[in-house]
């Protein structure tokens, strides 16, 4: 197993309240207490996750008086991306196999997402809006 490493993108994604945060900065650049709010942890604690982010260049800082402003930098995550791609057709193997597996045990053919075998559409309604 490596070592951790302060800049390890792994390492800043593997905290769900890093998650959280970085899922809050899609929406634009946050100031550290915005962002702190919806966490039971400590401003110190919620810095410190704020580090890890920044020294794994996902996110930048910038003062603005007394605060300090984060804003997500997504190009490290395409690392990330890379990486579970090299799965997705071992995934896809896999969940092949399963349906034929159930296909077999169960007698059925699979069935499109959405569709309950034996179950047909609700009935639209008839009522016409008036306008």
């Amino acid at each position: 197993m490596r070592p951790i490493q302060d800049n390890d993108v792994f390492h800043a994604i593997a905290h769900p309240a890093r998650r959280a945060i970085l899922v809050t900065l899609k929406e634009g650049e946050r100031p550290a207490s915005e962002l702190a709010e919806p966490f039971r942890m400590t401003f110190a604690a919620i810095s410190q996750h704020l580090r890890v982010l920044e020294k794994a260049d996902l996110v930048s800082v910038r003062r603005d008086g007394r605060q300090r402003l984060y804003r997500l930098d997504p190009r490290p995550l395409r690392d990330v991306v890379s990486w579970a791609d090299e799965f997705a057709a071992f995934f896809a193997q896999r969940l092949d196999a399963l349906g034929t597996y159930l296909d077999r045990k169960h007698g059925r053919r699979r069935q499109a997402f959405g569709e309950t075998p034996g179950l047909r559409p609700a009935p639209r309604s008839r009522r016409r809006s008036r306008g």
